[in-house]
């Protein structure tokens, strides 16, 4: 099967973000709902998951299985979108409209991901 480069490009979006997870986890745990516990493992569980879903993305072998788990992981991140939008001090003083967004965002990185999955 050939891949279309758009495929690629998603592939290292996330496996940048996940690399970020690793560089910049006070960023990460600064935005994580309070509920949740261990933040920071948290946080280098999430980059794991991203630099490896990234990963599987770009073989045909694991294709499937990787966009399901990106639309999983993206779901489950909306809490933390959800959660900025609740917090003041999570919500980074961005506008109202731009968390918003962000979480619109990811609905559309959602459809994004499904769009390569094999009938």
């Amino acid at each position: 099967m050939n891949y279309v480069w758009h495929l690629y490009v998603m592939a290292a979006m996330y496996i940048l973000a996940g690399i970020m997870h690793f560089v910049k986890p006070k960023a990460y745990m600064r935005i994580m709902p309070r509920y949740l516990p261990a933040h920071k493992t948290l946080v280098y569980l999430s980059g794991l998951a991203e630099i490896l879903l990234g990963i599987f993305l770009c073989f045909p072998d694991t294709k499937n299985i990787a966009i399901w788990g990106v639309v999983l992981m993206l779901a489950v991140f909306l809490l933390v979108h959800f959660y900025m939008l609740s917090s003041v001090k999570a919500g980074l003083n961005l506008p109202k409209w731009l968390l918003w967004g962000r979480i619109i965002l990811q609905f559309g990185l959602i459809y994004w991901a499904l769009f390569y999955l094999d009938a």
